[in-house]
């Protein structure tokens, strides 16, 4: 057996025996990650094991945490309410196995056609978070910066002709935010990485691709005992990092007061997708106190650090990690 299969089954191993994961409470980025990692392994491995390890993740996921609309954040109590971002990933991992098992292919629709309309304002933004009857956004919550991006990539992936309408919802606000786009938080800055590489010609990925990879060598640079500090136009300000699955950076709902280390300044790509130093606002810090969806969306910058609000629990931590170790994982097209 390859050595790194034999990593991958050692940390499941691992979780399994500390009822981490999957035995643990159901999570749905957590999730999403785990039926990634089982379904990587029965592609690797064969057998019936894997998936059908898989499907039962699913089948408890959708009886804990499925909605008449949609899946609740996570089974503990402070973890209502909907996330645009883990329905993404949970939507890609539903056509992961799909693959094998067509049924969750048409789930994995079934749930764009239950959220898009909720999530989505035409021509203005994702919404970050709906309340858990996805009757209207949770309050204090915007925009997600990233959101167009995933759920963009996640249609394309799962369904373009089925998905057409809402593709081309989340394609034009991609194309109306790409070029400005400053991503400013570890964790924005890697699910960028990962979206860029399934469609590597198009303009935001290509120029995304460059800029993030400059900014996640400028953000290990800047960490400092768990901390990194990467907001251009507030550089002593710290957020907590989102690669430890520690807890949520504060950036975006407060004034960025709270000293730290000076970081260099993020990096974003032009309109001729090159990449260019971002200016000073004196604006910026009243954006990133705006949380509200008002006349005008909250500046981008502001809600791409919301990314970084996870689980905090060692669940995340270990089984993203197993999932990247495992063949194919989350580089499976």
């Amino acid at each position: 057996m390859d050595p790194p299969i034999d990593r991958v089954l050692d940390k499941l191993a691992w979780m399994r025996e500390r009822s981490i994961w999957p035995n643990g409470l159901r999570y749905l980025w957590t999730d999403a990650f785990g039926v990634i990692l089982l379904v990587s392994l029965h592609k690797a491995l064969g057998g019936d094991r894997w998936i059908e390890e898989a499907e039962g993740v699913v089948g408890d996921v959708e009886r804990v945490l499925g909605r008449k609309r949609g899946l609740r954040i996570g089974q503990a109590p402070d973890r209502d309410g909907q996330y645009f971002h883990y329905l993404a990933m949970w939507i890609f991992a539903l056509e992961k196995l799909g693959r094998f098992r067509p049924e969750y292919r048409k789930r994995a629709i079934e749930v764009v056609r239950e959220i898009h309309p909720a999530f989505v304002l035409p021509r203005r933004g994702v919404i970050w978070k709906m309340k858990e009857d996805l009757s209207g956004p949770y309050p204090g919550y915007g925009l997600g910066a990233l959101d167009p991006f995933h759920g963009y990539v996640v249609y394309r992936l799962l369904d373009p002709e089925a998905l057409a309408d809402e593709i081309e919802d989340m394609r034009t606000l991609v194309e109306a935010s790409w070029a400005e786009l400053t991503i400013t938080q570890d964790l924005g800055l890697g699910m960028m990485l990962w979206m860029t590489h399934f469609f590597p010609d198009e303009p935001w990925a290509a120029a995304h691709r460059t800029c993030s990879r400059g900014s996640s060598r400028a953000a290990k640079r800047a960490e400092t005992a768990s901390f990194f500090a990467l907001l251009p136009r507030a550089p002593r300000a710290r957020a907590a990092s989102a690669r430890t699955g520690s807890s949520s950076s504060r950036s975006d709902r407060t004034s960025a007061r709270t000293e730290g280390v000076s970081a260099p300044a993020a990096w974003r790509p032009s309109a001729q997708a090159a990449a260019v130093r971002t200016a000073a606002s004196p604006s910026w810090r009243a954006s990133v106190r705006r949380g509200s969806l008002g006349a005008s969306p909250p500046t981008l910058e502001a809600r791409t650090s919301g990314w970084a609000r996870t689980t905090g629990s060692s669940s995340l931590r270990n089984s993203v990690s197993a999932t990247s170790l495992a063949p194919s994982g989350l580089r499976w097209s």
